[in-house]
């Protein structure tokens, strides 16, 4: 219990860090519909541990105002109230920030309340799966704050640091890795006797499958490997591109990936918007491209004539490599250059796009009740990433966790692993 508790804290407090160098008005702004206001995730993580935890759990407990049960709901229906329009109530002024950090508060020390009671392992399990929650959007508000930054005419930065050029050491040359394939297990495989133990549903059941021989590359795809496919017209090349992908990039006028502007006063004739402002593209050449969607990383491989590696390749490879890389805990908040031996990069920098489809393995089955809403119903129309980005808490992420996106995503810091 007293390892929980301090992990709860540290999960709050970590939040609290991510948000206090924004002001009131920084923190309402979305900029566009995937994203959500950091004022807003400050209270729907809160909303989820008054609601999971706290109101069915603690004896007497009081909400700290009975109109946020369904202002700050995201998508959980199962609950019987309706939740709120995201496009509208996350515009409101209203609760001001001062309200939300007071819920927070409010919340908290009823945590401590209930951690300092003997609890069962529901509860247990809850509490985890909260913190977990949260993690996730600590991820998602430094990549919503960084599109709206890049959304001002100003191009704020979120911080004064400017992006590390991780040293002078050469970028390893791109090889290929093989591995004879076979039957092999992926997913992850719960203790079930302990209920600090943790994975998202969606991880589960661990289960077999059969893989092809294979090889993958060493480390992501370089911007500066990235800025040959644009200048060999990779975007208006029709035959690279999946229909669909294809007509998305058309629509929106895509020729970069996002938050490359062009810039006459840099070598490259390109910029990169980072969480420490603008940076000409000369300086980062080496490191992983991010901000590309599934199309883009897909018409970049077959480009190079290679593809992209599938969701089971990709847990293959990782199998039992430590857990390290350019996470959040760096604190540099943007891809590094690679460095290192054998196949490297695959935690942090950027989440890989594979080419697996986000569905379910067999015989998955959700959570029971509202919790259940929160990967299950996806299972459309999205693909799977891997591996985590620069900005993931580092004990959040594992080789079995199972990210998904649209295809045409592109705000979050994803990236490129070739495979053929």
């Amino acid at each position: 219990m007293s390892a929980l508790t301090a992990k709860y804290k540290a999960v709050r407090a970590m939040t609290s860090a991510l948000a206090a160098n924004l002001s009131p008005e920084d923190q309402m702004v979305q900029s566009c519909p995937e994203a959500s206001p950091v004022k807003w995730h400050q209270a729907h993580t809160t909303w989820f541990f008054e609601t999971f935890v706290l109101r069915p759990f603690l004896p007497d407990y009081k909400p700290f105002h009975e109109e946020f049960h369904w202002l700050f709901n995201s998508y959980y229906l199962s609950l019987g109230e309706d939740a709120s329009e995201k496009n509208h109530c996350t515009t409101f002024s209203r609760p001001s920030l001062e309200q939300i950090l007071d819920f927070r508060v409010h919340v908290d020390h009823q945590m401590e309340k209930l951690l300092a009671r003997r609890v069962n392992d529901d509860i247990l399990r809850r509490i985890v799966w909260g913190l977990n929650h949260e993690q996730q959007h600590q991820e998602r508000a430094l990549t919503d704050i960084k599109h709206a930054f890049f959304s001002n005419p100003l191009r704020l930065a979120y911080r004064s640091d400017p992006v590390a050029k991780g040293g002078s050491h050469p970028v390893p040359r791109l090889s290929w890795y093989s591995f004879e394939g076979g039957l092999t297990e992926i997913g992850y495989q719960p203790s079930a006797g302990n209920p600090l133990d943790f994975c998202f549903d969606n991880e589960t059941p661990r289960h077999k499958v059969y893989l092809r021989p294979f090889q993958v590359a060493n480390h992501n795809v370089t911007c500066r490997e990235y800025l040959e496919f644009m200048s060999d017209d990779g975007y208006t090349r029709p035959g690279l591109w999946l229909s669909e992908g294809w007509e998305k990039a058309t629509q929106a006028s895509w020729l970069a990936p996002l938050y490359w502007e062009r810039d006459a006063y840099d070598d490259t004739g390109w910029r990169v918007f980072t969480l420490s402002g603008c940076q000409g593209l000369s300086t980062l050449l080496d490191t992983p491209v991010c901000h590309v969607s599934y199309f883009e990383a897909d018409a970049f491989a077959r480009w190079r004539g290679c593809r992209l590696a599938t969701e089971a390749e990709w847990e293959h490879v990782v199998g039992e490599a430590p857990l390290a890389g350019n996470l959040l805990d760096s604190g540099r908040l943007h891809p590094a250059r690679a460095s290192g031996e054998a196949v490297h990069q695959l935690f942090g920098d950027c989440w890989e796009w594979t080419a697996s489809p986000y569905i379910a393995y067999p015989g998955y089955k959700p959570l029971p009740d509202a919790l259940g809403e929160h990967n299950g119903k996806f299972m459309s129309g999205q693909m799977i990433l891997r591996g985590g980005s620069c900005v993931t808490p580092p004990d959040h992420v594992r080789a079995t966790y199972r990210n998904f996106f649209p295809p045409a995503t592109r705000w979050q810091f994803t990236g490129i692993r070739l495979a053929v």
